[in-house]
């Protein structure tokens, strides 16, 4: 059978049918495997699956404009750490140094900022949703990330920008 046409079977999905976790279900849908890339052919993610207060809006992304853009962003953060001239870097990374925001304003750009984040704990909701139970995370499960920010002058106060963000002006 070709592998990119649609086909039914049925295997488990992580959607919230029900609290008691994962069932098969049939359903037709394409499968375009590169034994590697997205798929069923993949290995399975390792990393912990948690409830957690939501992150402050400013920290919520996009849906990136092009394709690929986390792994654009994370090898110009490896690219921008290690730059011998970070000016220069950020030119041929297409990051502005003055643009004009949505709203009108000029902005300048001042500074990048690199943050590097990990995830040491989880929060599991109680039944009711008042309280919630705190685990700290064994070591194989704490994820890293780093967050990548612009910060721009608007003339009067400063703006930090994702990359997504500059990257669509």
């Amino acid at each position: 059978m070709d592998r990119r046409r649609g086909h039914s079977h049925t295997h488990p999905h992580g959607h919230d049918h029900d609290h008691h976790g994962e069932h098969g279900h049939r359903h037709d849908h394409d499968h375009h495997h590169d034994h590697g890339g997205p798929g069923h052919n993949r290995a399975p993610d390792r990393r912990a699956a948690q409830w957690q207060t939501p992150h402050s809006p400013e920290e919520q992304r996009a849906a990136p404009a092009e394709p690929d853009l986390d792994k654009v962003e994370a090898a110009f953060i490896e690219g921008f750490i290690d730059a011998p001239d970070p000016v220069s870097f950020l030119r041929l990374g297409r990051i502005p140094f003055e643009m004009v925001a949505a709203d009108g304003a000029k902005l300048n750009l001042l500074r990048v900022e690199i943050d590097a984040l990990a995830d040491v704990g989880s929060l599991t909701p109680h039944l009711g949703g008042g309280s919630f139970r705190y685990d700290p995370l064994p070591a194989s499960l704490v994820s890293h990330r780093r967050r990548l920010r612009f910060v721009y002058f608007d003339g009067d106060k400063l703006r930090p920008l994702t990359f997504a963000d500059v990257r669509t002006q």
